[in-house]
């Protein structure tokens, strides 16, 4: 494994606050009625219990409208929210409709018979959002119709008129399928609402909500479909290179992502536009934000067409002090999370400690018997967030069953003996960590097995992004064990 020094160091900035301790769990997760959770009254419970636990802050994975497979790190745009978390209760109690027959495709058509319902000036916030959001709901509406219309076929499949968006078919396709578009629109508008409702009530909480904006975005995306000069495509819209990781401790062969790079060249001489509208959406739906593989704003990986795993790849520079330049040059302070695992050198590390930008820091990655491992405890900085675990990996207690009896011993040697075992041990060492902000996911908090993990890297099981919890799961005595833990740690907010 490859270790990351540290260098930066002393006070923690603003993007972290004081010193707390946070939840992982996506909202896809929660309980309730349905395939998944939702922004539904079980999502504000979920906040209920975060506060009297003490924590401040929720993390959640990209809430970005995903494909059939589920993954929120390959969507079907960088703006649009998914829809999946809608809950229709709650829409149908606003603006009056019948709840038995509800259903996603005809909000719009019901809520437009209704009058609104309760929520007269509906209409007036509709057009708002409409043109707030203009520069990628438009395009990501007729991409969703679109679809549709083809079987839901990625868009370099598509009638050559509608896949190169020639202006004639672009035209007639606006025309024809208008109110289908508008449909698209509202359910987004429905999203965004609920959504900012919920985090509103989170943070009238003491609560945070620190989100994840992945590096790439998928090739079938409204995205791509629009501003194909800005990726590495052909003339048919084709890949000519594709993301991934080398091997690593994920996956033995890499992982094999399947995005289109960027052209980087195209986005320095546009200002870098695209990536401050994208940061721009990022920083309305979140408090705080994390970015996924951000070594590959320092230099990112390279796999030809036609390889089936990213073992022969090759790295490829990547203009990260420009883009950062930029970005902080519009924005003011970014507040951002690098996600620094994988394979980190020293101009990686350069870039994220020069920007002032907090780490992360694993604990299932720290046992190789390395005393200098960055990711042990006695090695942590001040300007980073700790977690047990993240969503790629097993859950504590599945990760330690699995180990060997050698490593568990060299484990246990490290933490002690503290009373419950693991996943408690795992727990308390991110907790008792210099880190500012200590994140454990749901599953560890819960002491749940490996059965329990929420997604398992370079593989396509129907079991990953699937995972949920019950309520019945949670000890009457959890929120208020934790909430001891965090006071004893110095990680009480509030």
């Amino acid at each position: 494994m490859t270790h990351a020094s540290d260098h930066a160091g002393g006070r923690a900035p603003s993007v972290l606050g004081r010193r707390s301790a946070g939840v992982l769990l996506h909202p896809t997760s929660l309980p309730g009625e349905g395939a998944n959770g939702t922004f539904g009254r079980e999502a504000y419970h979920f906040v209920d219990f975060l506060h009297a636990a003490g924590a401040h802050v929720w993390q959640v994975l990209p809430l970005n409208e995903v494909h059939a497979e589920g993954s929120p790190y390959q969507c079907q745009s960088a703006h649009a929210g998914d829809t999946r978390l809608i809950n229709l209760a709650d829409v149908c109690a606003e603006y009056g409709i019948d709840p038995s027959g509800a259903a996603l495709e005809s909000l719009f058509d019901q809520v437009r018979q209704g009058q609104g319902g309760h929520s007269g000036d509906w209409w007036a916030r509709f057009a708002d959002f409409k043109g707030h959001n203009a520069h990628w709901l438009d395009d990501f509406a007729l991409y969703r119709v679109l679809k549709h219309v083809h079987g839901e076929q990625p868009w370099w499949a598509w009638s050559v008129p509608l896949r190169d968006r020639q202006e004639a078919a672009m035209a007639e396709a606006h025309a024809h399928f208008a109110l289908n578009i508008e449909r698209v629109r509202f359910n987004q508008f429905l999203f965004f609402e609920q959504w900012q409702r919920l985090r509103h009530y989170a943070n009238g909480c003491g609560i945070r909500v620190f989100g994840d904006m992945p590096i790439f975005v998928a090739h079938d995306s409204a995205d791509v479909w629009v501003h194909r000069d800005l990726f590495d495509l052909d003339d048919q819209g084709h890949a000519l290179s594709r993301s991934g990781v080398p091997p690593d401790y994920f996956s033995a062969t890499g992982q094999l992502w399947g995005n289109p790079l960027y052209r980087w060249e195209r986005m320095i001489d546009n200002g870098f536009s695209w990536w401050k509208k994208r940061f721009e959406t990022q920083l309305e739906l979140y408090d705080f934000l994390r970015v996924d593989h951000f070594r590959g704003f320092e230099s990112c990986w390279s796999v030809p067409m036609g390889e089936e795993t990213a073992m022969n790849g090759h790295w490829v520079e990547v203009p990260g002090r420009l883009l950062f330049s930029s970005l902080i040059d519009h924005f003011g302070q970014l507040p951002i999370v690098a996600e620094d695992l994988g394979v980190i050198t020293e101009p990686v590390e350069a870039l994220r400690d020069d920007y002032g930008l907090p780490g992360m820091r694993i604990l299932q990655f720290a046992f190789d018997g390395d005393a200098s491992n960055p990711y042990l405890p006695h090695n942590h900085v001040r300007n980073c967030v700790v977690y047990t675990g993240t969503h790629d990996n097993d859950t504590t207690l599945g990760w330690f069953e699995a180990c060997s009896d050698e490593l568990r011993a060299r484990i246990m040697a490290y933490l002690g003996e503290p009373a419950g075992g693991m996943p408690m041990a795992l727990i308390r060492s991110a907790l008792v960590s210099v880190a500012t902000l200590a994140v454990l996911p749901m599953q560890d908090l819960l002491g749940l097995g490996g059965r329990h993990r929420m997604n398992t890297p370079g593989t396509c099981s129907d079991a990953n992004w699937r995972w949920r919890f019950d309520w019945s799961m949670c000890p009457d005595s959890l929120a208020a064990d934790f909430r001891a833990q965090c006071s004893l740690y110095g990680r009480l907010a509030y």
